[in-house]
């Protein structure tokens, strides 16, 4: 490490592990991903229920304290709880990264940008969808920045509203609570997170005939739903016409098979 990134703040890189629809190796890609596009000192953390498999550099926190949901815990609202001070302990420039993700380019940016604020990706939305009106202001939680040790507000307001944040009549996602909960938001550049289904793929029938290929720019490549990064290298097909994706080759390059 050059002597301009030892004068660097130490960052941190968070995610989530829990349940089975993911193995360790999930985690260990993106670790790797870190490793290779972000320059500077990092703090690789994972908050899990089962830290067997994980890399050496990855250090593996239990799960947070249940808030008392009326519904099993861990689940996706523990996206809130990270916000809690002293959460993982961490403090300082925290970048949340969904595990289910392919890091394509530089990390940098995403410390730099709008330093100290509350950054994430704005939420895509079908085509079709924005046709006659503006796609809502809601982010998408799969990358988000926030300052650990400084976002409390963000977990009392989700413990403080958390009957509305559960009722899908006035939130549809946790995405969405987390982005009213944030009350200050500010997004990423649209071509640094891009959504594998809406900007690789191709659309139905060219589906069928072309191989999905990595927008240009991208430095994240999102898998939210179908297919998950290890479906999209072998090729994938859904329940219909348009969820069949040819197997992805490049996307190798930066997130490996499970070795």
């Amino acid at each position: 490490m050059n002597t301009t990134n030892q004068q660097q703040e130490r960052v941190n890189v968070l995610c989530l592990k829990w349940g089975t629809r993911y193995p360790a190796y999930y985690v260990n890609n993106l670790y790797a991903g870190v490793k290779k596009y972000l320059h500077r000192p990092f703090r690789f953390v994972c908050i899990t229920d089962d830290k067997a498999g994980l890399d050496q550099g990855v250090e593996a926190v239990d799960i947070l304290p249940d808030p008392h949901m009326p519904w099993p815990w861990p689940n996706i609202f523990m996206k809130l709880a990270v916000t809690a001070d002293g959460a993982a302990d961490l403090k300082g420039p925290t970048l949340f990264l969904d595990i289910d993700i392919a890091i394509t380019g530089d990390l940098d940016c995403f410390f730099e940008y709008m330093p100290g604020k509350n950054c994430i990706i704005h939420n895509w939305v079908e085509l079709r969808k924005t046709i006659f009106k503006k796609a809502p202001a809601i982010g998408n939680s799969s990358v988000f920045r926030f300052e650990a040790g400084r976002s409390q507000y963000i977990y009392e307001t989700f413990l403080a509203q958390m009957n509305r944040a559960i009722d899908k009549n006035y939130f549809r996602t946790e995405q969405a609570f987390l982005t009213h909960a944030m009350k200050e938001v500010y997004w990423w550049p649209n071509e640094w997170v891009r959504s594998f289904k809406r900007h690789a793929m191709w659309m139905f029938p060219l589906n069928h005939l072309f191989t999905p290929t990595l927008p240009p720019k991208c430095r994240i490549l999102a898998f939210h739903g179908k297919p998950d990064p290890d479906e999209a290298l072998v090729g994938y097909q859904g329940k219909h016409l348009h969820q069949y994706c040819k197997p992805v080759p490049w996307l190798s390059t930066y997130w490996p098979r499970e070795s």
